[in-house]
């Protein structure tokens, strides 16, 4: 009898760009954000005018700090109590800095990532204009800087990783594609054809578009250096048109807007079923 797909690894990323929080539950919000995803980002100076600091509602890559243009942040351990929004950031065993979210623990963190970037290997990128200082936006608290307006929660299947790996000739681990949700007992590249209602857990989610990759999946989460050609090998040997990995998913009839409370959200926990209401849609097999 064949199993039901489920969870099998669940993720938010407190600080975009840095280290995920593994847990056994996450909650979706009624905007169809994740509670506690992507509350902090370190922007670029001229990309965080005074006035919208703490009101921005999503967060382009090309405008601060991201795993695509400065791998090296994977290399850092950073844990953030959100109880009490403070930061610490490690490297090697060593803490760079563990400071709050008031005006001298901002500027305490900036410096800290700031002294660790310009330090590494990309560090040059800092050099552009309108790139320093940087500046720490976000209140800790509210779940606004993933890449794209809408609100959304991020899936891929531990086969799709499998397969990966395979023709890349090494082991990859899931985190390199900073997704939500992980799932198993389902095909390599299955998810890429669903269509329609979602069901994980209690909460039922639509399907929305594929994710595109970008260079952030070539940094190795725990080293990060860029070790793995992820891109290339999901065009060329895996034969996609474009480097395509897991998929998004959506509250249905929700703007996505932050702090849109129009929608059901709910907890999605390890080990929830999930369930596709009208059944897959085969994907264009690689």
């Amino acid at each position: 009898m064949d199993r039901m797909p489920r969870v099998v690894a669940l993720y938010r990323h407190p600080v975009k760009g840095f280290t995920p929080e593994s847990l056994d539950a996450l909650t979706v919000q009624a905007d169809g954000r994740i509670s506690g995803d992507r509350v902090l980002a370190f922007r670029f100076a001229e990309a965080a005018a005074p006035e919208d600091r703490d009101g921005l509602d999503h967060w382009p890559k090309s405008k601060g700090l991201a795993l695509e243009s400065f791998p090296a942040l994977a290399a850092l351990r950073l844990t953030y109590d959100h109880a009490s929004t403070r930061v610490r950031i490690d490297h090697d065993g060593t803490t760079l800095v563990d400071a709050g979210l008031d005006d001298a623990g901002r500027a305490a963190l900036v410096d800290a990532v700031t002294a660790f970037v310009r330090a590494s290997p990309g560090g040059g990128r800092l050099k552009r204009p309108g790139r320093l200082p940087l500046v720490l936006v976000g209140d800790g608290v509210t779940a606004r800087f993933q890449d794209r307006h809408r609100g959304y929660v991020s899936v891929h299947s531990a086969a799709s990783v499998t397969a990966l790996s395979a023709a890349l000739g090494q082991p990859i681990d899931d985190r390199r594609f900073r997704s939500n949700i992980v799932i198993d007992d389902v095909e390599a590249w299955d998810d890429l054809g669903w269509e329609g209602e979602v069901r994980i857990g209690d909460v039922r989610l639509s399907t929305a578009g594929p994710i595109v990759r970008c260079l952030a999946t070539h940094a190795n989460p725990d080293s990060g250096e860029r070790d793995a050609k992820v891109l290339t090998t999901l065009t060329g040997r895996v034969g996609q048109a474009e480097p395509t990995l897991g998929r998004l998913l959506i509250l249905p009839g929700v703007s996505g807007a932050v702090g849109d409370g129009s929608g059901t959200g709910g907890m999605i926990r390890l080990g929830d079923e999930v369930v596709l209401a009208s059944g897959p849609k085969a994907a264009p097999r690689p």
